[in-house]
């Protein structure tokens, strides 16, 4: 059972719950319990966007070394760019998945706080970028699949790693994920914000957790621009507008599948979080290990340009009509 710090604020029903049935005979401790399960659905059932974010950002949410330490095994992970240094925000290097090697790629957050500061929050820096352009070479290379997982606000935005080519070193990765000779499979696990999760995104399969949001700006920054303040009511505005959640990235043809999380979030149970990315991710990775170099790159060509013309249903009372909305083609 939980204890009162780990519940968010929309939660509070069953924080309650939990004190009443913590001090409850066992016949009626069953009765509560029963509630508190049927309440948890409805609530997850009904979560506003920036919930999602919210959840999207616990931290207690596991992180890229909780799934690599729970589903790979004889990780050996790479450092540095060989040009600078080497950025924690970045973990990189190759593992097997069951008995299959595979490349990772992914996004360190850290948890207390000189590991948040070791890690940069989870805001790579160019050289971490770069550190993950050697592993997306290797994995063309050789031929070996491609993981990665996505976790981060976004890139470091300051002065330093533009002057260290913060915008090049993203762009030669997208360019680099576009053309790998492999299969190459994009988990967001947790928050995916801006250029900086993209760059670990050019793959031909996306897997969502189904609290995990993927989004251009984080709604934080698309409130500051669009009015000019992140007051709490314009960040949940923005966050329903960017339509950054599983579900809707799913429609829009973004997101390939939703990976259903234990009740209450990953961070209940992340044995069970872990256990189920696991799976869908060894569906799609016997899927695409069928496929020539060439075919995964044509595929993955025809999935990034779909993507911006898709068609969406229109929201108006004439029915559901279908448009097409922008994009290529």
């Amino acid at each position: 059972m939980a204890s009162s710090t780990d519940y968010m604020d929309f939660e509070q029903p069953l924080r309650e719950l939990d004190q009443r049935a913590a001090q409850a005979e066992p016949a009626a401790r069953a009765a509560l319990l029963a509630e508190r399960e049927r309440l948890q659905a409805q609530i997850f059932a009904n979560l506003s966007a920036i919930d999602r974010v919210r959840l999207a950002r616990h931290p207690a949410r596991p992180q890229t070394l909780d799934y690599i330490g729970a589903l790979f095994a004889d990780f050996i992970e790479i450092h540095g760019d060989r040009r600078f240094a080497d950025d924690g925000a970045i973990v990189a290097g190759l593992a097997y998945f069951k008995r299959q090697p595979v490349a990772i790629v992914g996004q360190q957050r850290g948890r207390a706080t000189a590991e948040r500061i070791k890690r940069n929050f989870g805001r790579p820096n160019p050289e971490g970028y770069r550190k993950a352009a050697r592993v997306y070479e290797l994995a063309s290379r050789f031929r070996i699949p491609l993981i990665t997982l996505i976790d981060t606000q976004g890139a470091e935005p300051g002065v330093g790693a533009e002057e260290r080519g913060q915008a090049e070193a993203i762009a030669r990765n997208l360019e680099l994920m576009a053309r790998v000779e492999a299969p190459v499979i994009a988990c967001v696990i947790g928050e995916g914000g801006s250029g900086g999760a993209l760059a670990l995104g050019v793959a031909n399969v996306i897997l969502m957790l189904e609290y995990a949001c993927y989004s251009v700006i984080t709604p934080e920054g698309c409130a500051a621009i669009l009015w000019r303040e992140a007051t709490p009511d314009n960040v949940a505005r923005a966050a329903e507008a960017l339509r950054l959640s599983a579900p809707e990235l799913l429609r829009l043809g973004i997101a390939d599948e939703i990976i259903p999380e234990p009740p209450g979030g990953a961070h209940r149970n992340p044995a069970a979080a872990a256990a189920a990315l696991g799976k869908a991710i060894g569906h799609h990775l016997a899927r695409l290990l069928r496929l020539d170099a060439a075919a995964l790159r044509a595929a993955r060509d025809r999935k990034f340009a779909a993507m911006g013309g898709a068609f969406v249903a229109d929201a108006s009372p004439d029915g559901g009509r279908v448009e097409k909305r922008g994009g290529i083609g």
